[in-house]
């Protein structure tokens, strides 16, 4: 469906009518556009018009956030979706808001009050909170301003937070109805702990790095002559107060014999079995491991299928509480005591430092995680699980692009139950209340908690996660049925990095599968998931702060523009693969927006018009342009379809650069000049490449596009103009003979351009040139222009040919070149270079010659050389083409 213009939003005011300054400026376009928009209201959805649903849901960034990279190339393509859909006639809605993010919010407000020598507990839990929300007055949601300032056209109107409280309900819906379906349980499993936040983190909460430590080889057993010893190695040795067993491979010829005897733990006094287990790896060290269940993932598991007892040695602080002499230290500060102690007893069998491995951070505080037995709350996730992979599996969901399914599959398939409490005080509280006699009850949002004596809630809070899990459906209204529910659910598409596939996208498809099964729409919570990728530098490295290479875009779009940064973004996006962004780039792209506002003002200053009716009488030149337009638009209609943003942006880079500014707009130069009606046509269809050019790129690059298609048409804003995909189809200006006849064209233009820098004629130096068989290429009307545009003068009494040019089968072209450049210097400087050309091809046959280099050296090195000599060879024959073409003396 495509959007048709209302003639009372499009046509001419007083107001709408802009003078184009000889410069572009964005900071003086970007903000009063932008203000323009949201006053207008046409970033609002649902307006009762009969149109299609087009629905896409923000991933709301955290209320303690700034804009960075990833969510301004996030941003921008969704915004890019948005604004093609809108301009197609959908009822587009771009739902915004914010996330709660608890352990950075709480963290953010804790961090004030310790410079106010408070605590939270100084303030108790309720005024805590207070503070918060008053924090969130006050400071949070600075990234929606960033939002505007970015360009991002979301219905304001329908802004949500993820505590606010419809949310907050929707929150409390889910998980009495999970919970009333025996989905959610407590139990006491391992999870990751950090010891400064004091909480359970999620897996995406952890940030694994590569860290420098020590891995460090333990006997373990008894002194005795004939008794039972094993050695194991560890990176925490910490850990090992709290061993119930070691483990080894059942087929393990080296300790069968050992399976089932117990032996000593050194420092504890204490004697724990060997087991049999086939997660150990017999190549993997010794072959044998420590089993610490109450302080590693793995280990627990192998605990529960052998029946060991789990051993806590660390507190929520990561303090020894281990009876002995190390009860009270700090983890690392026990560590080293621990390994000195296992010394004196002559128990160690090797250090390795440093031994670098994968550490586990907190994302928030970078505090090292400790992998903990711990009481949480769970979501059973196996049949939720199932469900996500199999809406994928049989097509209700399409992954895009379709490679990126698999790694979808690789997490659904085998999900673990999910750690959903956190010890917080911000966020939503876990709805169980525990009672005096063992009671446990948990309260819906319609329902009343139970009081008296003895009764109390949960401390807990919910996973952010939890909440943002909802965001799809509860945004729209949910549990209770409202009109956007009804009218926007399922939504469209999801765009996210392929970097959070496993954490939220697999979470918002368990919700609202389930939340939703009764929806007649659907109830997977959308229709595709578009990955992209993670921004890197431009050397192709992950931006960090460690590093020193990240990029805040707000310092780029005051320097550059908004538009310049979008444009940028997009042109890398590709779907789902990373994308590497440079300074220069982003320069590159102010350029090409310059380029955009010179043609289009160019094109004012000389007349053009998108309005009136078409000519019928038009030349070569402008069938061609309208021929190129129409493949053009066809080609980024397609690309925007798939996700392809790169290839549209370049699509229309290539176009308005190439086609329009360097080819089209000089072709029509000697044609405006001249007047007439061949100049009325040119300037009919100039205006109507633009309008047509300025919409297609209007997704991407809204500002400067706005701001110059109110000056060529007079519209209210390109907001509301057509998608011009069916108007440029159903027009009928494919013309591949006009096409073949510019190309010809374009291919002699070209070959003495090229002949004229090659040879060192200075760009503005016209040459005298007879040209000859343009007849027999179909150029005969075309020698003014071609004349013209490669500064050819006609051959005047005396010419005498220096140089012959033969650009096609057809067409030969002459110069005289006299006077035009120094040839004795030239004829030096060309001589240098195939000197240096011919040694390099000589070093290369000597070492492809050499029987000895070509035995041992490997084969992409051979390659390599090969390659070499064939540029070389290439080159010589270039520069000797270009020798032959000098005068002679």
């Amino acid at each position: 469906m495509t959007a048709k213009q209302n003639p009372a939003e499009t046509a001419a005011t007083p107001d709408s009518r802009i003078e184009l300054p000889a410069q572009y400026t964005p900071a003086a376009v970007e903000q009063p556009i932008y203000q323009r928009w949201e006053e207008s209201g046409r970033f609002r959805a649902g307006d009762g018009v009969d149109r299609p649903p087009f629905c896409i849901v923000i991933p709301p960034p955290n209320v303690t956030g700034s804009l960075h990279l990833g969510h301004a190339f996030e941003h921008t393509l969704m915004d890019a979706l948005t604004r093609r859909r809108r301009m197609q006639g959908y009822d587009a809605l771009w739902l915004p808001g914010m996330d709660h993010a608890g352990i950075a919010t709480q963290n953010v407000v804790e961090r004030q009050l310790a410079g106010e020598g408070l605590s939270r507990h100084d303030l108790g839990r309720e005024k805590f909170v207070e503070r918060v929300w008053q924090w969130k007055a006050e400071s949070g949601g600075k990234i929606l301003g960033q939002m505007r300032r970015l360009g991002d056209s979301v219905d304001w109107s329908r802004e949500r937070f993820t505590m606010d409280e419809g949310l907050s309900r929707a929150v409390l819906t889910m998980f009495k109805r999970w919970y009333d379906d025996g989905l959610i349980y407590q139990a006491e499993r391992i999870i990751n702990w950090c010891p400064r936040c004091l909480t359970a983190l999620s897996d995406i909460e952890v940030e694994h790095t590569e860290d420098d430590g020590e891995l460090i080889s333990i006997r373990y057993g008894s002194d005795g002559e004939g008794g039972a010893q094993i050695v194991v190695a560890t990176t925490r040795a910490e850990t090992m107060l709290g061993d119930t067993a070691v483990a080894v491979h059942p087929d393990d010829e080296r300790y069968r014999h050992l399976i089932g005897k117990e032996i000593e733990l050194p420092l504890t006094g204490r004697r724990i079995p060997i087991v049999a287990d086939e997660h150990v790896d017999p190549e993997f060290g010794s072959g044998a491991v420590k089993v610490t269940p109450a302080h590693d993932p793995n280990d627990f598991e192998i605990g529960r299928r052998h029946d060991l007892p789990s051993i806590t040695v660390m507190d929520d602080h990561a303090v020894i509480t281990a009876h002995g002499p190390f009860q009270g230290q700090d983890r690392f500060e026990a560590r080293p005591a621990i390994v000195a102690a296992l010394r004196e007893q002559q128990r160690i069998v090797k250090e390795v430092r440093p031994y670098v491995h994968s550490v586990g951070h907190c994302s928030r505080c970078k505090t090292t995680v400790e992998p903990r037995l711990s009481l949480q709350w769970f979501v059973k996730v196996g049949p939720l699980a199932k469900a996500a992979g199999d809406a994928v599996r049989d097509g209700r969901v399409e992954v895009h692009p379709p490679e990126l399914a698999k790694r979808y599959f690789d997490w659904v398939d085998n999900m673990h139950d999910w750690c959903i409490s956190r010890q917080l005080w911000w966020g939503h509280r876990i709805p169980v209340w525990y009672g005096p006699n063992g009671e446990t009850v948990c309260v819906g949002p319609d329902e009343e908690a139970p009081s008296g004596e003895g009764w109390r809630q949960d401390p807990d809070v919910l996973d952010t996660w939890f909440s943002s899990g909802l965001w799809p459906f509860s945004t729209l209204g949910w549990p209770d049925d409202t009109e956007d529910l009804r009218r926007f659910y399922p939504t469209s598409v999801l765009v996210t990095g392929y970097d959070i596939l496993f954490f939220w996208v697999a979470r918002m498809m368990m919700f609202g599968l389930y939340a939703m099964s009764d929806n007649p729409a659907g109830a997977e919570p959308f229709k595709t998931i578009a990955l992209h990728g993670m921004v890197r530098d431009q050397f192709g490295k992950k931006m960090s702060k460690s590093f020193g290479n990240t990029v805040d875009p707000l310092d780029w779009m005051d320097r550059y523009g908004s538009d310049a940064v979008r444009f940028t973004l997009a042109r890398g996006a590709n779907p789902g693969v990373d994308m590497p962004i440079g300074e220069e780039w982003v320069q590159g792209s102010r350029n090409f927006c310059n380029k955009l506002w010179n043609a289009t003002r160019f094109a004012l200053l000389n007349g053009a018009t998108a309005a009136g009716p078409r000519p019928a009488e038009l030349s070569a030149a402008d069938r061609w342009i309208l021929s190129r337009l129409t493949r053009v638009t066809a080609e980024t209609d397609g690309f925007f379809e798939e996700y392809e943003f790169a290839k549209a942006c370049e699509t229309l880079y290539h176009f308005a650069w190439d086609d329009v500014c360097d080819w089209y707009l000089e072709l029509s130069k000697p044609v405006l000049t001249a007047g007439g009606a061949a100049a009325d046509a040119t300037r009919r269809v100039l205006g109507e490449v633009l309008d047509a050019l300025l919409r297609l790129l209007h997704p991407v690059i809204p500002f400067v596009t706005d701001e110059l298609w109110r000056a060529l048409t007079h519209g209210e804003s390109v907001m509301t103009a057509a998608w011009p995909a069916d108007d440029v189809r159903s027009a009928g200006w494919a013309d591949e003979a006009a096409e073949a006849e510019i190309a010809a064209l374009q291919r002699v233009v070209t070959e003495v351009r090229r002949f004229r820098s090659d040879q060192g004629v200075k760009p503005n130096q016209r040459v005298a040139a007879r040209i000859g068989g343009l007849d027999a290429a179909g150029l005969a009307g075309h020698e003014a222009l071609i004349r013209s545009l490669a500064r050819l003068d006609q051959p005047a009494d005396d010419f005498a040919a220096t140089a012959t040019l033969a650009v096609s089968g057809a067409v030969n072209v002459e110069l005289d070149t006299r006077g035009t450049i120094d040839v004795a210097a030239e004829r030096a400087r060309l001589s240098k270079d195939l000197a240096a050309a011919e040694k390099e091809a000589a070093q290369c046959r000597g070492k492809l010659g050499n029987e000895s280099f070509l035995a041992k050296a490997p084969e992409p090195v051979v390659t390599k050389v090969r390659d070499r000599l064939a540029a070389a060879e290439a080159e010589i024959a270039r520069l000797a083409a270009q020798l032959d073409a000098l005068p002679r003396a």
